[in-house]
C-alpha cells in the first residue's frame, strides 16, 4: 500500500546521512520572452516561491496520509509480535560494536501509547554503568529528550537513573530540569565531549535513510542543531540510528522529504542492522 508514492517521488538511493531535496522542489522559473516589455514580465522569484510552496504543501499532505496509515498498522500489530520484535531490536543494539564502543549517547524514552520500539532494556543497560563525575571512560553518559514548548524546541539532558524521569502533561517520561539536590542537569549542547550515537524513534523509515516523524519537527530541528555544533567544534559526526518494527520499513522513495529532514545512518530492525551511510558501513562488523 506504500508504493503509490514511488512514482511521484523518484529519488535515487542516498547512502550518506545528508539532508536532501526532492527533485520535485526544483521547478524551473517561467520562460520570459525577450520581446515582452520589462514592465509586463512575470515576477520570476514570486512564481518560483509559489511553485515551491505548492510542492511543499503536497509533500506535507503525503506525509499526513502516510502517518495515518502507519499509525493504523501499529495499532493493530499483534502484541506478541510487538514484544518479540522489541526484544530482538534491543538485543541487536546491545551487541552492535558501535553501541559497545559508544561513551556518550542520546536515546529516547519509549512510550507505550505512541507504540514506539521499546528502549527500556537499552536504558537499563546503559544506566547500569553510567559515566562517573563527567568521565565517560568509566561508563556511558546518557542524554534523553525533554520537550520545552510547542515550537519544535527540544533539549537532551543527562540522567544517571530512571528515577530522574518525571511524567509530562502527556504522561510521557522526561528528565526533570534539575536533579534531586537542585543542580541543573547538563544539556548535551553544552557538553565538552561529543556524542557518539543517537538512538532515534520514528513512524516509518526506508533503506535510503529517510525518516518519517510524528509531524512536530522536534528531532529534525534538534539533529540539525547538533550537526552544526559538531562542525563548529570539529567533532566527528555521531551515528544516527533509527529503531524500527518490520512494518515500519517502507519501500525506497515512498517517504517524501524536504530540505529540513535529517536522514539516519543506519536502521535496526528485528532482522538485523541495515547500514546506510558510509560511516555506518565502515562500522559494520
Amino acid at each position: 500500500m506504500w508504493t503509490r508514492w514511488l512514482a511521484s517521488n523518484p529519488t535515487p538511493r542516498v547512502k550518506a546521512a545528508l539532508m536532501i531535496q526532492p527533485t520535485s522542489l526544483l521547478s524551473p522559473p517561467p520562460r520570459i520572452l525577450p520581446s515582452r516589455p520589462a514592465c509586463l514580465r512575470p515576477n520570476v522569484t514570486m512564481s518560483t516561491d509559489l511553485d515551491q510552496s505548492t510542492h511543499l504543501n503536497e509533500i506535507f499532505k503525503q506525509k499526513g496520509i502516510l502517518r495515518t496509515q502507519v499509525r493504523k498498522a501499529l495499532k493493530f500489530m499483534d502484541p506478541s509480535l510487538r514484544s518479540q520484535e522489541d526484544n530482538a531490536i534491543q538485543s541487536i543494539v546491545l551487541e552492535a560494536p558501535w553501541f559497545k564502543s559508544s561513551r556518550s549517547l542520546c536515546a529516547y524514552i519509549s512510550c507505550t501509547s505512541l507504540r514506539e520500539v521499546d528502549t527500556s532494556k537499552l536504558l537499563t543497560e546503559i544506566l547500569r554503568n553510567p559515566a562517573k563525575d563527567g568521565c565517560a571512560q568509566t561508563g556511558k553518559k546518557l542524554y534523553v529528550p525533554r520537550v520545552e514548548d510547542k515550537n519544535s524546541h527540544m533539549r537532551m539532558l543527562n540522567i544517571s537513573s530512571m528515577d530522574d524521569l518525571i511524567a509530562n502533561s502527556m504522561n510521557i517520561l522526561e528528565p526533570a530540569p534539575e536533579d534531586h539536590v537542585g543542580n541543573v542537569r547538563e544539556d548535551v549542547m553544552q557538553a565538552n565531549v561529543p556524542v557518539d550515537l543517537f538512538l532515534l524513534p520514528g513512524l516509518a523509515f526506508d533503506k535510503s535513510g529517510r525518516r518519517l516523524g510524528r509531524g512536530g519537527g522536534y528531532y529534525d530541528t534538534f539533529l540539525r542543531k547538533y550537526q552544526e555544533l559538531a562542525r563548529e567544534r570539529n567533532w566527528k559526526d555521531p551515528l544516527f540510528v533509527g529503531l524500527s518494527y518490520s512494518l515500519q520499513i517502507m519501500d525506497e522513495g515512498v517517504i517524501p522529504v524536504t530540505l529540513h529532514d535529517v536522514l539516519v545512518d543506519a536502521l535496526v530492525t528485528p532482522s538485523g542492522v541495515i547500514p546506510i551511510s558510509p560511516s555506518a558501513i565502515e562500522r559494520r562488523p
